[in-house]
């Protein structure tokens, strides 16, 4: 006897489809609180030529020499992203290469001072600098 198979209200592509909307919702959740992600006055989209990569850090405080953690990594990014320290580089410690690129890019930007350190006056300027070393750095 054959019996004739009533159609299922749930089809197999529905949980395929609840996948592929439960991901969009978690994307759209983590674009929305994203650092960067609001076009806020107080936070402008970095300038063309710099690199999203560079996550570690949204802020200004200021950052110097011996130092470790998320603000130098931010820096060090930076800094990277305008060929001013090699890529290779980055290690999220504020060491003696990190100091001389920083120290090159101020000297790069007046009116910024050239001593080393990333006061807020030097995270504007990398935040709105693009790549404008002539010449990257040579690859280790």
């Amino acid at each position: 006897m054959i019996r004739k198979m009533l159609p299922s209200r749930r089809t197999a592509a529905a949980p395929a489809l609840t996948a592929a909307a439960l991901t969009t919702v978690a994307l759209v959740a983590a674009l929305a609180s994203a650092p960067g992600a609001s076009a806020d006055e107080d936070n402008p989209a970095p300038p063309p030529g710099s690199s999203p990569v560079c996550a570690f850090y949204d802020g200004d405080r200021p950052t110097s020499f011996g130092e470790q953690g998320e603000e130098v990594s931010q820096v060090q990014c930076m800094l990277a992203n305008r060929h001013y320290l090699r890529w290779s580089a980055l290690d999220g410690t504020f060491g003696v290469e990190t100091l001389i690129a920083v120290q090159r890019f101020q000297v790069d930007h007046p009116p910024l001072v050239p001593d080393g350190r990333v006061t807020p006056a030097t995270w504007s300027a990398l935040w709105h600098a693009g790549p404008n070393r002539v010449t990257p750095l040579p690859f280790p």
